[in-house]
């Protein structure tokens, strides 16, 4: 099996137990919703649903919350970069994961301390395309574990054995 299948990152918006029972194990749940207040009670609705399934389950842009609640880590977007979680003290497992677009965002999210770091987009042609040949060259100037987001789908998943990743992320793709 390749490497690129053993780690894989669901953006949720909602809570929809249809697109979380087709998830195997390997896949982490990061619950992005920049629309609405965040409901505590859906968070650990969706917290206890993803234990039962033996999921991760991650917060974004809210890490005293996932600290609070006890979730299995935040994800940091691209646009934040505070850097006040520094001072709160994590269990041993907590996950970090961050976004970036450009070099300097790269660099950004290794000060946060985050243990992966999301490159985007891939595939997607948007204003932040990257493509193959930049991903590789924005990957090989950090010792951070990279994974690529937006785009990816079924047919294009076998051009991620191009390039040096730790697993994929998306959206489209899981449902």
């Amino acid at each position: 099996m390749h490497i690129y299948l053993s780690n894989k990152y669901y953006f949720i918006s909602k809570f929809d137990k249809n697109h979380i029972d087709k998830l195997d194990k390997t896949t982490t749940v990061i619950y992005r919703n920049y629309t609405k207040n965040i409901d505590k009670k859906l968070i650990l609705k969706i917290k206890k649903y993803c234990k039962a399934k033996k999921l991760k389950f991650l917060i974004s842009n809210n890490i005293k919350l996932a600290v609070n609640l006890n979730l299995d880590g935040a994800y940091i977007p691209s646009f934040n970069s505070d850097k006040n979680h520094l001072c709160y003290s994590f269990k041993k497992d907590f996950i970090l994961l961050g976004s970036a677009h450009s070099i300097k965002e790269i660099r950004t999210k290794e000060l946060q301390k985050v243990n992966v770091i999301f490159l985007s987009s891939l595939f997607k042609n948007n204003k932040n395309y990257l493509g193959l040949y930049r991903f590789k060259l924005l990957s090989n100037l950090t010792k951070k574990h990279i994974v690529p987001l937006g785009g990816i789908s079924d047919k294009n998943l076998k051009l991620l054995n191009l390039i040096n990743c730790f697993g994929f992320a998306g959206i489209s793709i899981f449902e």
